[in-house]
């Protein structure tokens, strides 16, 4: 199949890529800087804003990967997660009727759920704000007839370079030079989705005729201090402090206005911290049984980043 992968030079969008040409399928890899980034398939430069352009990417396609997002704490214009969290997928929704194509899998967010225990979606960072109200939009989609389905990564993970989409890979790093202050509510419960198996579940739901509707694709669901301890076990050193919850949120008031002076990304929020005393694990078992999801231990996936640090 030729499958557009908007979102292609991500962290999350190269490994679909990857395992799409390996699967033999022919990728059409849509970035901003997707002719720089050296992956198999055709690369072609645009923003998922640019809905001419997408369009154009997207002829002849059997299938879109939805990947493409905005993800970080903060932004000096949140309406930039607006514009590209879900007026990208506005455009990918429109491209694809117009073009007839048969199947769109779009990668939501665990964070567009509500946390463990809770009926509604916490009110946490503009990311989580933007990837909840595109939610309400794809399941509206869905409702309407749309051929999309939706994907719930938990915490995707795993060897790579150190992005916003690749948050354990730079804790992890920031904990082996020392430079990793504490963690906030290291005893709340997180879904760990390493990055090849959330990948490969992607390309399954295109391959299989019979999926629809929503799958959450989690990994191993375990505290946030385990993968600390996991790292110190291998490689030494000791476990990062605990910042209690109210010195975080006293700091991200701090942060936050230096930010709004500086223009700098905050290293910590409110809205964070929110987000941070949660327990967001996930269910993946209708994705085991429907999709061959896989759920790699925890460990391994830990030893496997590590090692990309050296």
């Amino acid at each position: 199949m030729r499958v557009l992968v908007t979102g292609g030079t991500g962290y999350l969008g190269e490994a679909i890529v990857r395992q799409l040409a390996a699967r033999g399928h022919r990728p059409i890899v849509f970035a901003r800087r997707a002719s720089h980034a050296g992956l198999p398939g055709v690369p072609i430069d645009g923003n998922i804003r640019d809905r001419l352009a997408l369009a154009r990417a997207a002829q002849s396609v059997d299938a879109v990967i939805h990947t493409a997002a905005l993800v970080s704490i903060w932004r000096r214009h949140p309406r930039d997660f607006d514009a590209v969290n879900i007026g990208g997928l506005h455009n990918v929704l429109d491209v694809a009727a117009a073009a007839g194509i048969p199947r769109i899998v779009y990668t939501s967010s665990f964070l567009a759920l509500p946390p463990n225990g809770s009926h509604a979606a916490v009110r946490g960072n503009d990311y989580q704000r933007s990837k909840t109200v595109a939610r309400a939009h794809a399941l509206k989609a869905m409702k309407q007839g749309a051929p999309i389905v939706i994907l719930y990564p938990g915490l995707v993970y795993g060897p790579g370079r150190a992005t916003e989409g690749n948050l354990v890979r730079r804790l992890l790093c920031d904990h082996r030079a020392g430079k990793l202050h504490g963690i906030v509510g290291p005893r709340r419960l997180w879904s760990f989705s390493y990055v090849n198996d959330v990948a490969a579940t992607h390309i399954e739901a295109i391959e299989r005729p019979h999926a629809e509707g929503e799958y959450m694709v989690g990994g191993e669901n375990a505290p946030q201090i385990r993968l600390f301890e996991i790292a110190v076990s291998e490689t030494g050193g000791r476990l990062p402090r605990t910042i209690p919850a109210s010195v975080a949120r006293a700091a991200g008031v701090l942060e936050e206005i230096r930010a709004r002076w500086s223009g700098r990304t905050p290293l910590i929020t409110r809205s964070t911290v929110e987000i941070l005393t949660r327990d967001w694990s996930i269910d993946s078992t209708r994705s085991i049984n429907e999709l061959n999801h896989r759920i790699t231990p925890l460990p391994e996936g830990v030893r496997a980043t590590l090692a990309s640090l050296d």
